[in-house]
């Protein structure tokens, strides 16, 4: 096999070519909190609790229609191995759920609870997020 000309992997003008993605509608990266006081302002707004996590939205009401989402996890969900993991899945989770079903202008903040979150099948902890954001965007 020979390798790609150099010619096929660039453009004339030198750029190279962007990635093409197969699904236009759907963002690859989620807006993602990381200030303090934006997790504190969080939590004083809507929350939703599920089996596997708890989660709280808070509508920015500013002008910027990016649907933002934070990931936590205390001591209590177990050592940081554990923590890390429970993270990661609810990461997997709001990637799956938040482009399609979040509603602009929120923010997100998604807490991991002690053995349900990491032990959870991925499909019920997918359901349990849309279940919450259901709830949430409900009538108040």
């Amino acid at each position: 096999m020979t390798p790609p000309k150099a010619s096929d992997a660039h453009r004339a003008d030198g750029n190279t070519p962007s990635a093409v993605s197969l699904r236009p509608d759907v963002p690859k990266k989620l807006s993602v909190i990381k200030k303090r006081s934006d997790f504190l302002r969080a939590a004083r707004a809507r929350r939703q609790g599920t089996a596997s996590m708890m989660v709280q939205m808070r509508e920015r009401r500013d002008d910027d229609p990016a649907k933002r989402v934070g990931f936590t996890c205390s001591k209590k969900v177990g050592n940081a191995v554990a923590r890390n993991r429970a993270k990661r899945r609810l990461r997997e989770a709001a990637r799956a759920v938040l482009p399609m079903q979040g509603a602009e202008g929120c923010d997100y903040v998604l807490i991991g609870r002690a053995e349900a979150t990491a032990n959870r099948p991925f499909d019920l902890l997918v359901g349990d997020l849309r279940y919450a954001l259901k709830k949430l965007h409900g009538p108040k």
